[in-house]
């Protein structure tokens, strides 16, 4: 009866125990990356109740949620995040709820940790927005025209020719189209003017009498200066001898246009995100893109042994037991970009092990009641004596 109610005792600790690890599943639900604990039970020897022998760790993946932020990240699959704290040591989270410092630098929103990067050779880095801020100015160096100059008409003029300098300032040129029918026939003067009406430059198209441009006479070079910065802008109005480019063809009207073949002013970030294989794209303005770092991914032998502090970081792990690569190669996940991994938690199952919890409980608690009754009847049948 003695021993009863030290079983029935140690059945209480170890339920009560349990039921720790249960509420710390159950509060930590929504936190991403965490990972859900299992207390496992075990007989002290020769029948003297139970007690914990520890915890395990599930595994097992949790949801994915997407969150819309360019920084958040999740891996579908196998791998851990590397981080690096102050001191150089690497801990692993499967918590891509990441973002930029005041210094460019990307880190672990929680702990504030650098996300490491992985480069061709195999050395870990910071992933750093220097260098990817903004990209220069490049100056303009071709003007591509296209359409046709009716030979009976006598001026035709294109306006709002927009290009850069090399600081990335923009200027305005306009074109202007005179018939030179009068001196030379199938002939037209070009004029080219800045946005204060200034010349900047002139030449002249000759075309033949299939309406296509003679030899020599596919483009103008305009010698340009900008802040006392020369630069050469073509004027090019397609190849003589075909119909490719600009005309001069009866029957119709002028349709001349001008398009800017390059350059542009410094342009900044519009948008960032991560692809599957974990490389920074950036975006800058409408079209120009470029990549940046690429995420460094951890596989371990053995997830199960790894030892999360708060429940969503790894620590400690020594470099024997963990490769480190890129998303998607060697058996890693690929990387979700705007998106968290959430716990692995499942209310249902927690639900369940609290009913069996408290059925324990009780049941330990009823054994404990009636031992002690016995003890009590006992002493009283021994004091009836």
């Amino acid at each position: 009866m003695f021993q009863a109610l030290f079983n029935s005792l140690s059945g209480l600790f170890g339920f009560s125990r349990s039921l720790d690890t249960v509420s710390n599943n159950v509060a930590n639900m929504n936190t991403p990356g965490f990972r859900g604990r299992d207390s496992f039970f075990e007989n002290v020897g020769r029948d003297h109740g139970t007690r914990i022998a520890g915890e395990g760790m599930r595994t097992a993946a949790g949801d994915l949620r997407q969150t819309g932020n360019a920084t958040d990240v999740a891996v579908d699959g196998a791998g851990f995040f590397a981080l690096r704290d102050e001191s150089g040591t690497l801990h692993y989270t499967r918590a891509g709820q990441f973002m930029f410092d005041d210094d460019g630098i990307l880190i672990d929103s929680v702990s504030r940790f650098q996300v490491m990067a992985l480069d061709s050779s195999g050395n870990l880095a910071s992933i750093s927005l220097e260098g990817y801020r903004s990209l220069p100015a490049e100056p303009s160096t071709k003007i591509n025209f296209s359409g046709n100059l009716a030979p009976a008409e006598e001026t035709h003029k294109v306006e709002g020719i927009t290009i850069y300098d090399a600081s990335g300032k923009s200027h305005v040129l306009t074109a202007q189209f005179t018939n030179n029918k009068n001196v030379t026939p199938n002939s037209f003067l070009v004029k080219v003017t800045d946005a204060q009406g200034s010349e900047v430059g002139n030449g002249e198209l000759r075309f033949s009498v299939s309406g296509t441009l003679e030899p020599g006479y596919g483009s103008i070079a305009l010698a340009l200066e900008f802040e006392g910065t020369a630069q050469g802008v073509e004027l090019s109005f397609g190849t003589p001898g075909t119909f490719q480019g600009t005309t001069s063809l009866a029957g119709l009207s002028n349709n001349v246009s001008a398009t800017v073949a390059d350059g542009r002013p410094v342009l900044g970030i519009t948008q960032m995100s991560f692809d599957e294989k974990g490389t920074l794209q950036f975006n800058y303005g409408t079209s120009e893109k470029r990549e940046g770092q690429r995420l460094a991914l951890a596989s371990f032998i053995s997830e199960s042994t790894l030892d999360f502090s708060g429940g969503r970081l790894v620590s400690g792990a020594d470099a024997q037991r963990r490769l480190l690569a890129h998303a998607d190669t060697g058996g890693l996940g690929k990387v979700m970009g705007g998106t968290l991994e959430m716990s692995n938690i499942d209310l249902t199952q927690e639900f369940a092990d609290m009913l069996i919890i408290q059925r324990g409980y009780q049941a330990s608690s009823r054994v404990m009641t009636v031992s002690n009754e016995m003890i009590e009847q006992l002493y009283n049948s021994t004091r009836g004596g």
